[in-house]
């Protein structure tokens, strides 16, 4: 295995801009829910680049017309969540729609989720667990299975490994060991499009999942 760094491993196999920074949910057993900005096995934002996503990103439980309530601190947006379900992310205006080097107007939007009891997907772009608990995922976009897709893992060792979904769109994560395991996946959607309100003719997509092992 050939150790690489999160963003390495993600601009080798999707670009989203400029940067290759994140945004992802993180939850400890029933408490609340983390949302944190920047690289997931690196350096993580703080301050201003935290908080100026707390109006137009949505962390929610079972429903998601009833999103939880966000406290801005200086490094992460804390989401006050209840009961011990998956927690569930969507920020669609993390940057402006921007123009790629094909001349098209392009936009990103962040699916995240975390814990793995549910074995239902909630989100556009999303990994979602074969059984509860289980450690087989299925990579999904609107619902339906993606085969033949990169997903990255990242351990409670922070090594980054790339597997790739099957027919089925499913991966199995090497659980070895106790702690936080983070997957990331990226995928693109071309069209007449429309994000945030904004008509675009590209959007990347990225779905992570976080889970601890215990």
């Amino acid at each position: 295995m050939i150790k690489k760094t999160l963003a390495t491993v993600l601009l080798s196999s999707f670009a989203i801009a400029a940067s290759a920074h994140q945004v992802w949910v993180e939850r400890d057993g029933a408490g609340p829910a983390k949302v944190y900005v920047g690289d997931v096995d690196g350096e993580r934002d703080h301050g201003d680049d935290v908080a100026k996503l707390a109006a137009t990103t949505q962390v929610f439980g079972k429903d998601s017309k009833q999103p939880a309530k966000l406290t801005t601190t200086n490094d992460y947006l804390e989401a006050a969540v209840t009961g011990n379900g998956d927690v569930r992310l969507i920020a669609d205006q993390v940057w402006k729609p921007w123009k790629n080097k094909d001349g098209q107007m392009q936009a990103a939007v962040f699916n995240s989720r975390a814990g793995r009891t549910e074995t239902a997907a909630a989100l556009d772009f999303e990994l979602v667990p074969v059984k509860a608990n289980g450690d087989v995922f299925t990579l999904t976009f609107k619902g339906e299975p993606v085969a033949g897709k990169k997903v990255s893992v990242i351990n409670p060792d922070k090594w980054v490994k790339a597997f790739t979904t099957d027919k089925e769109g499913r991966i199995k994560v090497p659980v070895q060991g106790k702690g936080r395991y983070i997957l990331m996946s990226g995928h693109e959607l071309k069209g007449d499009l429309e994000v945030a309100g904004d008509k675009v003719q590209k959007v990347s997509y990225t779905t992570t999942l976080s889970f601890v092992a215990k």
